[in-house]
This record gives C-alpha cells, structure tokens and sequence, in this order.
C-alpha cells in the first residue's frame, strides 16, 4: 500500500506512546529535583565523563543535569555555593570545531578546585 505524503502527514501517533513519554518526564523532572541549600554543580548538557570526574573527585558535592531545557549547542558546568554562581567552564564562545565546546574533564575538576579554595 503506497501513501500519499498527504495521507501520511495526516496520521496521528498513537495514543499508547503518548503516556510513556508523560512518565519520562516525570522521572527526570524527579531525578532534576535538588535541594537549593549548599554546594551543588549544575551541567548543561550531557557529558558522561565530566560527572564521572566530577563525582570522584568531590563526591559530597550534587551533581545536577540539565535542571531546564538545555540550549542549543551550548555546554556549561556551574557551581552554585550559597546563593552565588561560578561558572567553572563555558563553550558558549568556543568553536567551531564543535569539539572545542566541550571540555576535558580534568580541566572542570582544576576549575572547581579554584573555585572552592576562593570561597
């Protein structure tokens, strides 16, 4: 059976994926939710490798991911420390090549180490 791209436009998704999409955001608006007191890092983007250096080396720190919808090709690590922000790495203003954006994850720990000796 050939569709036309009309007819194939004019399909609906099927109201069964709808709910598994509802219970994904769910979830991850639980696993974003984290206390506004003390020390946290909040990562804009996923990077794997950050968060797992990040982790290792301070593991009393929170580590929180994407707390609102990332922005496009952008990638930050921040700290926040009694109400302030310290922005330990930007790649707003890096690039293009697109792998500049993104850091090596030593350089975030140096950073945040820097960061929390002048607090």
């Amino acid at each position: 059976l050939i569709l036309s791209t009309a007819a194939r436009q004019k399909r609906k998704a099927s109201p069964e994926g709808a709910g598994e999409d509802v219970k994904k955001k769910k979830v991850n608006e639980e696993e974003n939710q984290v206390e506004e007191e003390g020390q946290r890092i909040v990562i804009e983007h996923w990077s794997v490798g950050v968060r797992a250096a990040l982790t290792e080396a301070f593991s009393d720190l929170k580590v929180q991911l994407n707390p609102q919808k990332p922005r496009r090709n952008s990638f930050e690590v921040t700290l926040f420390v009694k109400g302030e922000e310290v922005c330990l790495w930007s790649g707003l203003k890096k690039g293009p090549p697109r792998k500049l954006k993104f850091p090596d994850p030593a350089v975030v720990v140096s950073a945040l180490e820097e960061a929390l000796k002048s607090q």
